[in-house]
């Protein structure tokens, strides 16, 4: 494989790493909004429901961290040449949907740490507190944790084309996209 068929091998880590801390944050995500934190504690108990809150935050400082490298090694280096080229249509629907991913990704963490701070609760990355980024405000964190659900459900729809577009190319039109994102190749 020539070198400039994939991205450098930081990167694609990079890449899975996120991808697998997402999953899990969408999942956490989902369980306690759907439930929320009274039938969480009911059903869960006092342990597990501060575990899976604990859990969330510091998936979203994870996520936070592991984006900003995911930046810094797309910025510094060559980012591969699709071989054979995308149509116009992938390429506008591939780059609208990495350039909303990155954002959204950067955007949802820094919105649940607002948040989560102008709720009054603690921002945990594992068993650190982290500083709050504003200060106490009930209602604006209502307002915050609104849009972070929102957010929530724009991102899962986002990784849902993005993992569409992934099987597109590997599995019908059989050209080397998957390629350019493996570990393996």
């Amino acid at each position: 494989m020539h070198e400039l068929d994939h991205y450098i091998y930081p990167h694609r880590v990079l890449h899975w790493l996120v991808a697998g801390a997402v999953m899990l944050s969408l999942a956490s995500g989902l369980t306690l909004g759907f439930l929320g934190f009274e039938q969480t504690l009911a059903l869960l108990g006092s342990a597990l429901t501060n575990l899976l809150y604990t859990s969330h935050k510091t998936l979203g400082v994870l996520i936070l961290l592991l984006m900003t490298l995911r930046i810094m090694t797309r910025l510094a280096f060559v980012v591969p040449d699709h071989e054979p080229p995308l149509n116009a249509f992938e390429r506008v629907v591939s780059t609208t949907v990495h350039h909303l991913l990155y954002l959204a990704l950067i955007i949802m963490p820094l919105l649940g740490w607002a948040a989560t701070a102008s709720g009054g609760f603690p921002v945990e990355f594992f068993h650190w507190h982290l500083p709050a980024l504003i200060g106490e405000h009930p209602e604006l964190s209502e307002q915050l944790f609104l849009w972070h659900e929102w957010l929530g459900w724009i991102i899962l729809g986002l990784v849902a084309l993005h993992v569409t577009g992934a099987l597109f190319h590997w599995k019908i039109k059989r050209d080397n996209v998957m390629k350019r994102m493996s570990l393996f190749e």
